[in-house]
């Protein structure tokens, strides 16, 4: 099923019509990210015909210039802690350095869905939507690709989308989970956890291109 179609039926669904009346009032009262045009940029890079990895966030980076719709992500060379732990293991992991610029769309057009459970959020208030309907939608979104008869990895951090595990028992897909990379938790079990060589392994495995985690 395509992306669009996906949202043609989410669209008919009464908390998918509450949602988008609470982001109009939101993005009409406030300064909100990611901007409007780029709330789905994730499905758009990495449409569900695509998919190979996903990798679940909380809610978008909350301060200018940074969310632009793919969870971690960002358009500014200033690099949030979580993103900077995340490069951190990708060059321990693999070995190589990493081309640390911040922006991971060239993850998302290898097939990594970079998938926030929730879409949006207030300027300087860290979970502000996580109440308005964006769960439910994101929910929806996760059985769809429980259901893609083909491998996917699912990369869970933290306990928020570990959380989400329970929405995950297709047998083809590989499951990878740690703690989060965030300061709080990355020496707790995300570092050494070795995600991105576990992803390239199962693929391979499956006869599937690997990612180039790298970008150079």
């Amino acid at each position: 099923m395509e992306f669009q179609n996906f949202i043609l039926e989410e669209s008919k669904k009464d908390y998918y019509k509450k949602l988008f009346d609470t982001l109009n009032e939101e993005y009409e009262n406030y300064t909100c990210y990611p901007a409007r045009n780029s709330l789905f940029h994730a499905f758009q890079l990495t449409p569900f015909e695509n998919v190979k990895v996903v990798i679940f966030g909380q809610d978008p980076y909350h301060e200018p210039n940074q969310a632009h719709g793919l969870a971690f992500s960002v358009l500014c060379d200033k690099l949030p802690p979580s993103l900077k732990n995340i490069y951190k293991e990708m060059e321990s992991d693999l070995g190589k350095p990493v081309n640390q610029n911040g922006d991971l769309t060239y993850l998302a057009k290898q097939g990594v869905l970079l998938l926030n459970t929730v879409l949006s959020v207030r300027e300087g208030q860290a979970n502000s939507h996580k109440n308005i309907g964006w769960q439910e939608f994101t929910d929806n979104v996760i059985k769809k690709l429980n259901e893609i008869d083909r491998p996917i990895v699912f990369i869970l951090w933290g306990s928020q989308s570990i959380n989400k595990k329970k929405l995950l028992n297709n047998p083809k897909h590989f499951i990878i989970e740690s703690n989060h990379p965030s300061p709080l938790s990355a020496y707790r079990g995300f570092f050494g956890s070795k995600p991105f060589s576990k992803t390239n392994e199962f693929l391979k495995s499956k006869g599937l291109e690997e990612i180039n985690w790298i970008n150079n």
